[in-house]
């Protein structure tokens, strides 16, 4: 089975910086993208920066300069750089990605989420 990892995340004040990382495990073939979602209380789950294994990236433009999205295709890794933290940006974060593995000796593609892991921005 392939499964995704979090870590970080926690308590940081607004204008500061935390990074989060998850970290792909399992029988993986390739890994195709990788990257972070979130979902705040009574909203629905958003993109929040995308990364594809040829480093192409993608960054939601409410976190476009103060966020940094970085895959390491070795340790089949992804990580998030997030800076200048605001209070809206509290959410339960989530690893994705999308893999090839393998499956019952089959070859197969999956999207994968993490488990969560909780930011909360506050004074």
């Amino acid at each position: 089975q392939v499964q995704l990892v979090e870590s970080g995340g926690g308590l940081a004040q607004p204008g500061g910086s935390l990074s989060l990382s998850c970290a792909a495990s399992g029988s993986i073939v390739t890994i195709n993208h990788m990257g972070w979602y979130r979902q705040a209380p009574g909203k629905e789950r958003e993109l929040v920066a995308t990364i594809t294994n040829s480093g192409g990236t993608n960054y939601a433009d409410s976190v476009e300069g103060r966020v940094t999205v970085s895959m390491d295709n070795t340790r089949n890794t992804v990580s998030l750089q997030m800076n200048s933290l605001k209070p809206e940006d509290t959410a339960v974060y989530y690893c994705n990605a999308g893999i090839y593995g393998v499956v019952a000796g089959l070859y197969r593609y999956r999207e994968l989420w993490g488990q969560g892991t909780l930011v909360t921005v506050s004074s």
